[in-house]
């Protein structure tokens, strides 16, 4: 039995078919292409890297959530569309940065020897020229010294008894005053405006406070936000530093919570605030303008009427309109990496920025990712990088801060650990360089969090001129041995000395000269084995340093 089909409809249902199969061929592609183009998180994230900054209240994992994928620090932050990296040329970093001059000359012995610091947080200039610096003694920035929700652990300790602050004298390094007895906790920003007041911030206390010059009586002239309370909004979480205008202006970094730079007058009256919170892993290329994870220095172009910031973990300097806090322009260099601790800006050579970078912070986790810690010279110009310094040409170990004169000839870098304060001149000025030992930068090893490193209590300047003075003493001792041999083998030929007619023969018995194995012969008087004592015997003991905060 044959059945008919009309042909019509048999055109009709193949044609459905068709369209079905179509349409499911492209639904398929379409949910394909979604799935491709999603921005996803970098591998090189790892979430125990930013859990310092999550609160712990019942939100934690949406929190937490929240900053790995670059949403703002408010609870109302939208989803951020991240733009897709720009395919890029990866350069050879350890050979172009071989390439790069070295334009600045290490200091060796500044400051003077007897001069004792904790870690080195903040560098900059008193109006008379002296180097000030901000120093935390005894204390250490450890994983416990925070709670997760920001909360200070160890104010039992009570304030740092000695001073934070020294003025140095920039020839010799001799301290010229100090101060800030019995009232910090844990220093972070130090900052001296063109009147000669002192600005400092304590990650501790999350305050921010304005001394007269050289501390006047010790007493703040203004105080900002409330002690040992972390907060957003008229208050601050960690913050880190601060820049002040001519006209007593002043713009503050609320850096490892809130993320945020504040813009204030003279008086302390609150004008406007901008930046949201977020980490991004290559973040360098492909983080947005006006966000930060974790805005840690800031500098003024004051030509271009402009204010940067240091945007730490994005590996960027960001530049905004000093006036309304628009943004301006950003500069990066995958040379410097993607950490960024601090930056200075000299007029000199039409402008440029002296920045100083950190270790990477994958702690070996990806051993691709090449990293150098040096200082660099950068021409806001042309965007490139122009030279690069460090102690004896080194390596830095945990550079924190950096301040650059006016005319380019001086920089210093304050230095976490070892705690230092290091100076360099520019090579057009140096005077020879001495043969001080080169600093070494492998003699502790490194543990990164996301604030910084851990460090000794205490360190004294310039271990290697122990070594040289022991070097010294040893060609000295070698130099005095010899010369006591020759006087007394000229004294024994002229027969001066009482060791016989024999020992006098045997030693010049031919005509070919002295031979000092005759001198020495066992069986003469006057001569005995000498027993040589190690007496400039040296020891260093290398401290292996754990994870603190920056």
């Amino acid at each position: 039995m044959y059945i008919r089909r009309d042909s019509k409809a048999m055109k009709s249902t193949d044609s459905a078919k068709c369209l079905g199969s179509k349409s499911l061929a492209i639904c398929c592609l379409l949910l394909h292409l979604l799935l491709c183009i999603r921005p996803a998180v970098s591998q090189t994230q790892s979430p125990s890297r930013y859990l310092h900054n999550v609160d712990s209240n019942n939100n934690n994992n949406e929190r937490l959530h929240q900053i790995l994928k670059g949403s703002g620090a408010g609870s109302g932050a939208t989803q951020l569309n991240w733009p897709q990296p720009p395919k890029q040329t990866v350069p050879d970093v350890k050979t172009e940065l071989a390439k790069l001059n070295n334009t600045y000359v290490y200091q060796n012995a500044w400051p003077a020897n007897n001069v004792k610091l904790g870690a080195v947080t903040a560098v900059s200039f008193d109006k008379a020229g002296n180097v000030v610096i901000f120093h935390r003694v005894d204390r250490v920035w450890g994983q416990t010294t925070f709670d997760n929700r920001n909360q200070y652990q160890e104010k039992y300790r009570g304030p740092i008894r000695e001073s934070t602050v020294l003025a140095l004298e920039p020839a010799t390094g001799k301290v010229q005053y100090d101060w800030g007895k019995n009232f910090f906790y844990m220093p972070h920003g130090l900052t001296v405006d063109p009147e000669d007041n002192v600005w400092l911030t304590d990650v501790a206390m999350h305050q921010v406070f304005k001394f007269p010059p050289r501390g006047g009586d010790g007493k703040p002239a203004l105080t900002l936000g409330d002690a040992f309370q972390p907060g957003s909004g008229r208050k601050f979480c960690k913050p880190t530093s601060v820049a002040v205008l001519d006209n007593g202006d002043f713009f503050v970094a609320d850096g490892y919570c809130n993320a945020r730079i504040l813009k204030y007058s003279r008086t302390g009256e609150l004008i406007l605030f901008w930046g949201q919170n977020t980490f991004s892993g290559i973040s360098y290329d492909v983080a947005p303008q006006n966000f930060f994870a974790i805005p840690h220095a800031l500098t003024l172009v004051p030509e271009l009427q402009l204010l940067c910031a240091a945007d730490r973990e994005n590996g960027r300097v960001q530049c905004f309109l000093s006036s309304n806090g628009t943004f301006h322009s950003q500069y990066h260099n995958q040379l410097i990496g993607d950490r960024l601790f601090s930056m200075a800006y000299t007029p000199a050579a039409g402008g440029q920025l002296v920045i100083v970078n950190g270790p990477t912070a994958e702690l070996g986790i990806h051993p691709e990712h090449y990293n150098e810690v040096h200082g660099f010279v950068l021409s806001m110009r042309s965007k490139q990088l122009v030279s690069k310094f460090g102690p004896n040409n080194l390596q830095f170990q945990n550079p924190h801060d950096v301040a650059v004169t006016a005319d380019g000839n001086e920089i210093y870098v304050a230095e976490l650990n070892p705690m230092r304060i290091h100076k360099f001149v520019h090579r057009s000025l140096a005077k020879p360089m001495s043969l001080s030992a080169s600093k070494d930068s492998r003699d502790s090893a490194i543990s990164q969090a996301v604030g910084g490193d851990q460090v000794p209590a205490m360190a004294v300047h310039h271990p290697s001129g122990k070594a040289i003075l022991v070097a010294s003493l040893m060609l000295l001792f070698a130099g005095s041995t010899f010369a006591l041999a020759l006087i007394f083998a000229r004294r024994r030929k002229r027969g001066c000395l009482p060791f016989g007619a024999r020992s006098r023969r045997h030693a010049w018995e031919k005509s070919d000269g002295f031979k000092l194995g005759g001198l020495l012969d066992r069986d003469r008087n006057g001569f005995e084995k000498l027993d040589q004592q190690a007496s400039d015997e040296e020891q260093e003991t290398k401290t292996l340093a754990s994870a603190q905060y920056a």
